[in-house]
């Protein structure tokens, strides 16, 4: 059975499992230091720029509270909007294990702008503020929008001109190059992000994400951060290996694209029912989407998915979602309907 709760329910695509299992040949240097890491390294470069380093970890949340902590000093706090996934969706682990404030700013769509963000980027200085030293992203945004390019370089630019860095988290990053149509370097490294949390879990992984550092600049402090973080694994080559898979003959940006097109899908289905009507615009492989209750329970009896705001309710779709998988959602929401 297939569901739409989240793309973390697929499995694992055939070509990250096989590079799995070569991986699994002899034996390697641990902690980053095998051959498998080292060709991560170049495409890291290849498809973030020359001065790109990467870290792999082991999980999303890890990847996010490790690099919001390596860009700023104990003192530093976060900006992020009320829907980020630092906010809503990872527990107390920013404070509890980064031991930062965030500073939370409403949002319609999920997506922040310097307007937006300017009232709570000041106090510079002032001892009895925590300082407002890193911007977080998310890119694809928890309502499942995209940042265009411009608007990620203004917000660089923003933060940039008051001492801040920009962070983005990555887990579906992806899929916002494949609505975008751009390659990463175009939309991270020259919009001026100075890090990115890049996810492979929801786009075909078994687990592993990689932490970039786009600018090239942190290398003397990470490796120890990340080992203080638990987030330096022993036999790295086994992400690193399913992250190489990903990157080669861009794998990432197909199983994106379909990801991305069944979402489409979706939603034009959906959309003809009576009473339907979308939350925010269908940029990604999410469908935010208000239809009716009975609707909603006939879905239900199909497959798992998330309640959202305001009666709404959010359908995920998969690198192995077909339009088969969707055709039998709808069937069952049209059977008896009214």
């Amino acid at each position: 059975m297939k569901h739409f709760a989240s793309d973390n329910y697929a499995g694992v695509h055939p070509t990250i499992m096989q590079a799995l299992i070569d991986a699994n040949q002899g034996h390697e240097m641990a902690y980053g230091a095998d051959s498998i890491t080292a060709r991560l390294d170049d495409l890291i470069r290849r498809e973030f720029g020359e001065q790109a380093v990467g870290y792999p970890v082991f999980n999303g949340t890890g990847a996010n509270v490790l690099g919001l902590q390596s860009l700023m000093p104990r003192y530093g706090s976060v900006i992020c909007a009320e829907t980020a996934h630092i906010n809503q969706d990872e527990s107390n682990a920013p404070q509890a294990v980064g031991g930062y404030k965030l500073w939370t700013v409403r949002s319609d769509d999920g997506k922040l702008t310097p307007e937006m963000i300017a009232p709570y980027a000041q106090g510079f200085g002032n001892e009895h503020r925590a300082q407002p030293l890193v911007l977080y992203i998310s890119q694809v945004t928890e309502c499942g929008t995209c940042y265009t390019v411009d608007e990620l370089a203004a917000l660089a630019e923003f933060v940039h001109a008051r001492g801040m860095k920009l962070f983005v988290d990555g887990a579906r990053l992806a899929n916002a190059a494949s609505y975008l149509d751009v390659s990463f370097y175009e939309m991270i490294t020259k919009t001026g992000v100075d890090m990115v949390a890049f996810g492979g879990t929801k786009n075909g992984l078994m687990f592993g994400e990689c932490l970039i550092d786009v600018k090239g600049v942190m290398s003397n402090e990470m490796k120890f951060l990340r080992k203080m973080s638990m987030q330096t694994a022993s036999k790295m080559r086994f992400i690193s290996a399913q992250l190489i898979a990903l990157f080669q003959d861009d794998l990432y940006r197909s199983l994106a694209n379909h990801s991305n097109q069944m979402a489409k899908y979706l939603s034009d289905e959906l959309l003809k029912l009576d009473g339907a009507s979308l939350v925010y615009p269908v940029e990604s492989n999410g469908v935010f989407i208000k239809m009716k209750q009975d609707h909603i329970a006939k879905a239900r009896t199909q497959s798992n998915f998330y309640d959202w705001h305001d009666d709404s309710v959010r359908l995920m779709c998969s690198f192995d979602t077909t339009k088969a998988d969707i055709d039998v959602l709808i069937g069952a929401i049209k059977n008896d309907s009214h």
